[in-house]
């Protein structure tokens, strides 16, 4: 077939070509698009682009939580609350009675933070609820199976969050080595393999109903005779149950103020680079909110005061400073912004720490 001489058909005959190119490319597009969708934006990858948007006062804040005598949230409170210079909050008993006095206190408090506030508390089950007419009412000693752990922390924590409450400092993953351990009373009964199955339950059943589980005492204080909160104490590393909580999904661990030899002999867990980032984070690879126990623990006030402990802390690896003691954070907020503001590492990880929490807020559809 011999191309036609005219000019103007030669110019029609490209156009129509051209038309049928950018038709074939088009379509194109449009198939590899329905192949592979856009995917929504994790997380993480959000609070990464939010962080940066926060002063480095509301970054040092994410690092924190408060606490507080009463069931109102005083003015000191309310103030830190406004201005983002607090995570949260840890309700106790004393806080609180019945649901409808919880609910009140709850939404005070979320209303002072426009909805951003992480309100936590202790309700492992039996003995040890914040919140006393939520479950779990069994302790974890007598919980029985995996299922049954899953269940009764699932139905626990939708009376939680009914309450207000998002996040939950359980479970107990620690092993109790003997009849020694101060933790037999609060842990899952069983050998490591046990307690690793049910401490995946718990979270499961907690995470499943809304709430936040922070799996506890990292990297294990079941073989501790005494209770950190009163002294100096040394345990072993069991970490088959806290590799089950990583497993899981748990969006916080809780390390433990107790002295591992065998992992670091000079630092408490809480205070150890080599427990809580080159263990934790690097070995284990745990992405989640790392949140420390009690900041005022005898174990840590042995060894300095809360503000150089906080400081110690985040250098280590931890995201959250837990304070039980309302006058603490008069203490902690102020040196950790100090160090902040003159020292570009230390700044780089309050940054670090500050967007997993966010990140932690995000998917619990908090601010």
């Amino acid at each position: 077939m011999r191309l036609s001489s005219d000019p103007a058909a030669r110019r029609r005959l490209a156009l129509l070509g051209l038309a049928g190119l950018l038709a074939l490319i088009a379509g194109l597009l449009a198939g590899r698009d329905e192949e592979s969708p856009t995917r929504p934006e994790s997380p993480a990858a959000r609070a990464r682009a939010a962080i940066d948007r926060l002063t480095l006062r509301r970054q040092v804040g994410q690092l924190t939580i408060s606490t507080f005598p009463g069931n109102r949230p005083p003015a000191y409170i309310r103030r830190r609350l406004r201005a983002g210079e607090t995570a949260g909050v840890i309700l106790f008993g004393k806080n609180a009675g019945p649901p409808a006095e919880w609910r009140r206190l709850t939404g005070s408090l979320q209303r002072q933070a426009h909805h951003g506030a992480l309100v936590m508390v202790d309700q492992e089950g039996g003995a040890v609820r914040s919140v006393g007419w939520a479950g779990p009412m069994t302790g974890p000693p007598v919980q029985g199976s995996p299922s049954e752990a899953r269940d009764a922390a699932r139905s626990g924590a939708r009376q939680l969050r009914r309450a207000g409450v998002n996040v939950n400092l359980a479970p107990v993953a620690d092993v109790p080595t003997g009849a020694a351990s101060f933790l037999s009373s609060r842990a899952f009964a069983g050998d490591a393999g046990e307690v690793a199955a049910k401490t995946r339950a718990a979270i499961e059943g907690i995470q499943g109903a809304g709430l936040a589980a922070a799996a506890k005492h990292f990297p294990g204080l079941g073989a501790a005779a005494a209770n950190t909160d009163d002294g100096t104490s040394t345990s072993v590393a069991e970490l088959a149950p806290f590799r089950a909580a990583i497993d899981a999904g748990t969006d916080l661990i809780m390390i433990s103020h107790a002295v591992y030899p065998a992992l670091d002999p000079t630092r408490i867990a809480s205070q150890s680079k080599p427990i809580a980032t080159g263990l934790l984070r690097r070995r284990l690879g745990y992405g989640g909110v790392v949140g420390t126990d009690s900041i005022e623990a005898q174990a840590v006030l042995d060894g300095s005061n809360v503000a150089e402990a906080a400081e110690r802390s985040i250098k280590a690896g931890a995201d959250l400073i837990l304070t039980t003691g309302s006058a603490s954070w008069n203490e902690i907020y102020p040196r950790l912004l100090a160090l902040a503001r003159h020292s570009q590492p230390f700044r780089k990880r309050v940054r670090e720490s500050a967007a997993r929490v966010l990140a932690l807020k995000q998917r619990l559809g908090l601010g």
